[in-house]
Order: structure tokens, then C-alpha cells, then sequence
């Protein structure tokens, strides 16, 4: 139809044949192969455009030395001129059209064609010059084939005598034609060789490590829990085997997390439904305590008022178990308590709970008082002192002459009090020193879950402070807490958790 345009937005053949596009479709081999094959060729022609240039110039020096070696003989001979035929004969060997002999500042006429050509090209081979020379021969192969040109040059580099050719050059522009072919082909040879053994090579010592760590990625990817996807490193010591070192390391790293992520995911279930059941059961004891605590025995109006503290707590605890692992843990509501009356408590409690024979040292100032949430702070001393017990039973020596004593103390500098709770246990072990403070990684003893030191250190960081283990202390194990009265921003403190 006239008058319209129709437009194409398919892509053209021209385009989908570009090398660019071809090579986007290939695998990482095939890029290779054809990559090395075209490079080589490139340096190919680069080798072939000085050496044509080194042939055609070979060509006519070769013809020039076999015409001068003639022209000197007959030259030596007489000074007549040679017959037809003889003229013939040396035009025939030398391949040209007429040789002429220039010395002492005169010039004879060796041989010559019955009907001299017209010269439409000169060529001095005394005075060429590389760029000359590239110049001269792509315009013989391009140009030449049917020129008479006139060649001359020294003979025997004597300075006196010069010899002279006319010539045809379609002998030349075929002879150099021969020649491009003959490299083409051998450049062609050479790059599939050379490519061939550049891509089994990098193939087996690069594409192959390269392949199999993909596909190992790839399987990972799908089933990242599964043992047999960790990569093995190859016993080689090169770099990709540094690699696969890397990545096997990184898998094993990755499988633990999300093996402790799954665990610490049932583990959260499991506390839910528990939780839920155990809060009915605490708030039964709850009230039969209250009951209880209206009793008029003397023993029971004793223990009373600790059972009662102990429930409220387990309550509490039973409410904001779940508190544990968020980003931020409750803020505390602090008011000044009582620092040893809140230690005598925990150590009574703990002393109720273990039959072990345990003595219990508190050095804490007299009317010593903290700014701090009572229940948190509770826990936190509660945990590690019960941690410090479990220890004492834990011990596999045979050894009970030394003194199981486990010392509260606390001073106050400031407006920073620093509670120490030592004891005089077997200490922490090497990987449980490692793990100081982490969650299912830091217990010090055989099925322990290291939740005690990992909240202990939540709490105090909630208010502020910092808790540390003591490494100087030769026996046993000691940690030291620096609690401020005020909020302060937790960076100082930490550097020091």
C-alpha cells in the first residue's frame, strides 16, 4: 500500500549473526573455544600484513639479483649488442620486459622486448621503508595485475652500478596471492591446534573446578540441610580449591544455623505449650499458697512468705518467658532495692533446692542498695550462682577435701556498684570460654543449654551495665557485674561483655 510504513520489530538476520549476540547464547566453553580461535587469527593477521609486504619485496629482489648477475656477465664480455634471441632468453629467466645496466655514469641496454611497455610505476628497492613497503604491496594485491612497472636497485651494494627491470607485476600480485592463501591456511590450522589445546586444558584445570562448584551450589541451594550437598575440596592446592575450601567451610557454617535455627524454633513451640499449661498450674498453686500463708503454725509462717515470693516469680517468669530472643528486652523497672537482703534470698532458695554441702559467703556493704528491677536482678544473680552449683556437681575428681564455697560480694563506686559472685568449682571449660554467653553453645557441662549465662547477660545489658568472666582466677570461676544507677548508653559496656 502506498503512502505507509510498515516497521519491523523483529530482530534482523544481520543482527542475531553479530558476534556479541552469538556469543551471549553459548556456554562458557564454546565462549572460550571461539574466543582463542579469533584471537589467534587476529594475531595472525597482524604476522601477515609486515610479512606479504617481506614477500612481495623478497619477489623483486630475487629477480633483480638474477637479472644483475646476467647484466654483469654479458656486460664483461663485449660491448656489442646480444642477439633477439639471447635478449629472449634472459627476459625469459629473469621474467621481464627489459633489463637495463646503469655504471660509471652510463647505461646499456642488456636485453629489451621487441615493443617496450609503458611504465606506469617505479619502485627504488635501495631506498624502502616499512610503512613504503605496506603501502606498495596492498596496492599490488589490490590494485595491481595488469601494471608494467619499473624496478631498480644496487648491484652488490656498489654505489657505481645500479640495475634496472622492467617488469609486469601479475607475476608479483599472484605470487603474493599464493602466499596469503597459503598463510590463511596455516593460520586457520594454527588457531583451531592452538585453541583446541588452550580450551581442554583450561577446560580440565578451570571450567570443570568452576562447573562442579556451581552444580554443588545449585543442589545446596535446594537442600541446604542435607550432609552429602557440602562440597569436598579437590586435594590440588590452587586457588579454586581455596575456593571450594571457603565454600565447604561456609556450607558447614550455614547448615549449623539453620540446624540451631529449626532447634531453637521447636524449642519456642514446645515453651508455648508448655507455657500455657504451666501458667493454670501456677495460678492454682498461687492461690492454695495464699491459703496457706493464713495458717497459724510456726513453721509454716516461716516458709510461707518464700513460697509465696517463689510462685509470684514463677508466674512472672512463666509470662514473659517468651521475652527471651527479641530485639528488645523489657525495660526494667528499676527502684532502689536492698542488694543483700535480694542475695541472702536467692542463696536461701538455692541452698532449699541442692542437697550439696555448699557454703555460702556474702560480703556486700551494709545497707548496700542498687537501682534495678528486683525480679530481673534476681535472675541474673539466681542463674549464676545455680550455675556455680551445678558445677561443684558436675566436678569428676574424687577430690572433696577443698572447700565448696561459692562468695556473693559487691561494692560500690561511685554510682556504679560491681557485683562478683565466685566460686571455688572445677571452672569453665575451653568451650564453654569460647561460647561465653551463647545460647545452646555456652554450658559448661554435659546437657546443659547455656540459657543461664545468655540470659543473665540480656538482663544486665537491659540495665545498662555489663557482665564479664573474671580470667585471672586460677581456681574456679568468677563473674563480675558493673551496674550503673542510672541508664547509660550500653556501648561502653558492652565493648567490655
Amino acid at each position: 500500500m502506498k503512502g505507509r510504513t510498515v516497521t519491523d520489530n523483529n530482530p534482523s538476520d544481520a543482527d542475531q549473526l553479530r558476534p556479541g549476540k552469538r556469543l551471549r547464547g553459548m556456554s562458557l566453553s564454546s565462549k572460550l573455544l571461539w574466543l582463542t580461535a579469533m584471537f589467534v587469527m587476529i594475531a595472525e593477521v597482524l604476522i601477515f600484513v609486515p610479512s606479504v609486504a617481506n614477500t612481495r619485496v623478497r619477489w623483486l629482489e630475487d629477480r633483480l639479483n638474477t637479472a644483475a648477475a646476467a647484466a654483469v656477465v654479458i656486460d664483461g664480455v663485449n660491448e656489442m649488442e646480444l642477439p633477439q634471441s639471447i635478449q629472449d632468453d634472459a627476459l625469459m629467466a629473469t621474467g621481464t620486459k627489459a633489463i637495463v645496466l646503469h655504471k660509471d655514469n652510463t647505461s646499456r641496454l642488456i636485453a629489451s622486448a621487441d615493443m617496450p611497455p609503458l611504465v606506469t610505476h617505479h619502485y627504488d628497492l635501495s631506498a624502502i621503508t616499512p610503512l613504503s613497503a605496506l603501502r606498495d604491496a596492498f596496492d599490488t594485491i589490490f590494485f595491481g595485475g595488469d601494471r608494467v612497472i619499473r624496478v631498480y636497485g644496487l648491484v652488490a651494494d656498489d654505489p657505481g652500478m645500479i640495475i634496472e627491470l622492467v617488469l609486469e607485476d601479475a607475476p608479483l600480485r599472484h605470487a603474493m596471492l599464493i602466499y596469503g592463501r597459503n598463510v590463511f591456511f596455516l593460520s586457520v590450522l594454527i588457531s583451531v591446534i592452538t585453541a583446541g589445546l588452550l580450551f581442554f586444558s583450561i577446560n580440565r584445570l578451570l571450567l570443570r573446578p568452576v562447573q562442579r562448584v556451581t552444580a554443588n551450589m545449585q543442589a545446596f541451594s535446594e537442600d541446604p540441610e542435607n550432609p552429602n550437598n557440602i562440597i569436598i575440596p579437590a586435594p590440588a592446592g590452587d586457588e579454586l580449591t581455596a575456593a571450594e575450601g571457603h565454600l565447604a567451610a561456609m556450607q558447614t557454617r550455614l547448615q549449623q544455623t539453620l540446624k540451631e535455627q529449626r532447634h531453637l524454633a521447636d524449642l519456642g513451640l514446645a515453651v508455648s505449650k508448655i507455657n500455657h499449661d504451666m501458667r493454670n498450674i501456677l495460678t492454682s498453686a498461687q492461690l492454695m499458697s495464699d491459703r496457706l500463708a493464713m495458717s497459724d503454725d510456726p513453721m509454716v509462717k516461716r516458709f510461707a512468705p518464700k513460697l509465696l515470693r517463689t510462685i509470684d516469680r514463677a508466674v512472672s517468669y512463666s509470662s514473659e518467658v517468651l521475652a527471651y530472643g527479641k530485639a528488645r528486652e523489657a525495660k526494667p523497672r528499676r527502684r532502689f532495692i536492698d542488694l543483700e537482703a535480694l542475695a541472702q534470698d536467692v542463696t536461701e532458695i538455692v541452698a532449699e533446692e541442692s542437697e550439696a554441702d555448699i557454703s555460702y559467703v556474702l560480703d556486700i556493704e551494709p545497707g548496700l542498695e542498687i537501682e534495678a528491677d528486683s525480679d530481673q536482678m534476681f535472675r541474673v544473680i539466681y542463674n549464676l550462682v545455680r550455675n556455680a552449683v551445678q558445677a561443684f556437681g558436675s566436678d569428676p575428681s574424687d577430690d572433696h577435701s577443698l572447700v565448696q564455697r561459692i562468695t556473693l560480694s559487691a561494692r560500690r563506686t561511685g554510682s556504679v556498684v560491681e557485683i562478683r559472685i565466685a566460686d571455688t568449682g572445677p571452672g569453665l571449660p575451653a568451650k564453654a570460654r569460647e561460647n561465653l554467653f551463647q545460647p545452646f553453645r555456652g554450658s559448661a557441662r554435659s546437657g546443659g543449654t547455656g540459657l543461664g549465662l545468655a540470659i543473665a547477660r540480656e538482663l544486665v545489658l537491659a540495665h545498662g551495665g555489663s557482665i564479664t568472666l573474671d580470667e585471672s582466677v586460677a581456681q574456679g570461676a568468677a563473674f563480675s557485674i558493673e551496674l550503673p544507677d542510672q541508664p547509660v548508653p550500653l556501648d561502653r559496656f558492652r565493648a567490655r561483655a
